[in-house]
């Protein structure tokens, strides 16, 4: 909150949010609403599984990510497995969550937003929330689709439909329902 220990220089964008979204000013404050509090308190066990992910991705993964060489970073094995499951439930908890803070709003008659002109909403509310929408959905379909293609190789299954549309653009099936690497 503005005047807080912790608002400068760290937290000065959120006293404009707060007069967008009231549920995040002084009028859930005052009016002693837990809802943002118990948000906070996931958004850091949220942002500690975020660390776990990148520490695992970088501690664990081959391969040197640059603009110039476009080559990706990957990580495999057991650690590939427990980062691409992480990766896949914290991208499903942000969407998730945002969805939630959504329909909160809708279901209270828009109680902390609907003192807003549509410009303001539209730039100060709906876009920044829509980031929170797509950029967990893309990570829901990446990690989605490398968790089907683990499960359908370890399965034996390399021809189903689901085996295919997971198949992925680094390795190439043999007739052999066997992966080998493209040249």
């Amino acid at each position: 909150m503005p005047a807080g220990k912790w608002h400068r220089p760290f937290f000065t964008p959120y006293a404009l949010y707060g007069t967008v979204d009231y549920m995040y000013g002084w009028p859930a404050f005052d009016a002693g609403n837990g809802f943002t509090s118990a948000q906070g308190s996931m958004n850091v066990l949220e942002s500690l599984g975020y660390l776990g992910y990148l520490y695992a991705y970088w501690k664990h993964g081959q391969g040197q990510w640059t603009y110039a060489n476009g080559q990706l970073r990957s990580i495999g094995g057991g650690w590939g497995g427990i980062a691409c499951l992480s990766g896949f439930s914290l991208a499903l908890v942000t969407f998730s969550k945002t969805v939630l803070y959504a329909l909160n709003e809708h279901f209270s008659d828009y109680s902390n937003t609907r003192h807003n002109d549509l410009s303001r909403l539209v730039f100060l509310w709906i876009i920044p929330n829509g980031f929170w929408l797509v950029l967990p959905l893309y990570m829901i379909y990446i990690f989605g689709t490398d968790i089907l293609r683990g499960l359908s190789m370890a399965g034996g299954d390399f021809t189903s439909k689901p085996a295919r549309a997971a198949k992925p653009r680094a390795i190439q099936f043999s007739k052999e329902s066997t992966p080998t690497k493209k040249e």
